[in-house]
């Protein structure tokens, strides 16, 4: 598959996966994306809150509005940020996919998205390496292409990224609902102010052969 800067992407994925570590990454990073394909079946995967009696339900509502399925780990997400055994986050993934071929997983860059959180880069490391290794089975892999200059800024969409998506007014609309409504973050918060209009990726190529 060819795939071009802006709106002119050719596009012939059809069961596709998103891996993130929180509930409303899903959304922020890659819900356009999301939205402009309700043709594919979206499966998003969060390993992290599914004990959280606030922010579970929050997801399930999310994932009626995203037209998809998913499904929670509930990894240590604690304020500390404590290191998680690369084979802990690598089993809490290959335990939450769907057992059917992926044509496309999208998750986080390995640098994460902002200044900082390690749960972002831990979720990125490990999807790769479960891909290596054959657990994960997909044709392409998509990661979120966004950074905030060391923390100058709020994220923003990488210019040199290789996928680079201008979102229709009405889909970004849907999006910062989701993020503002049903997720129930303040107009002045990190996340409403974040929402991207453009959604950035990097494409990895095929795993190693062994």
């Amino acid at each position: 598959m060819t795939v071009a800067k802006g709106s002119r992407q050719v596009w012939d994925y059809h069961n596709c996966a998103v891996i993130v570590a929180h509930p409303d990454d899903e959304t922020l990073w890659a819900g356009g994306t999301i939205l402009m394909h309700p043709e594919c079946r979206w499966n998003v995967i969060t390993l992290c809150r599914a004990s959280d009696p606030n922010r579970a339900p929050k997801f399930r509502q999310a994932l009626k509005q995203l037209n998809a399925t998913g499904a929670m780990g509930d990894l240590d997400d604690g304020p500390e940020q404590s290191p998680l055994p690369p084979r802990t986050v690598q089993d809490a993934i290959a335990e939450l996919l769907p057992a059917e071929k992926i044509d496309l997983v999208i998750t986080h860059g390995l640098w994460g998205e902002y200044t900082r959180h390690l749960r972002h880069e831990e979720t990125a490391r490990a999807v790769l390496a479960i891909r290596e290794t054959g657990r994960l089975n997909t044709r392409e892999l998509w990661m979120f292409a966004y950074e905030d200059g060391g923390g100058k800024y709020i994220p923003r969409p990488r210019l040199n990224s290789d996928v680079y998506t201008r979102l229709p007014e009405e889909i970004w609309r849907r999006k910062y609902e989701i993020i503002t409504g049903t997720y129930g973050f303040g107009p002045d918060s990190f996340e409403a102010k974040t929402t991207p209009r453009q959604e950035a990726f990097w494409l990895f190529g095929s795993p190693r052969k062994t």
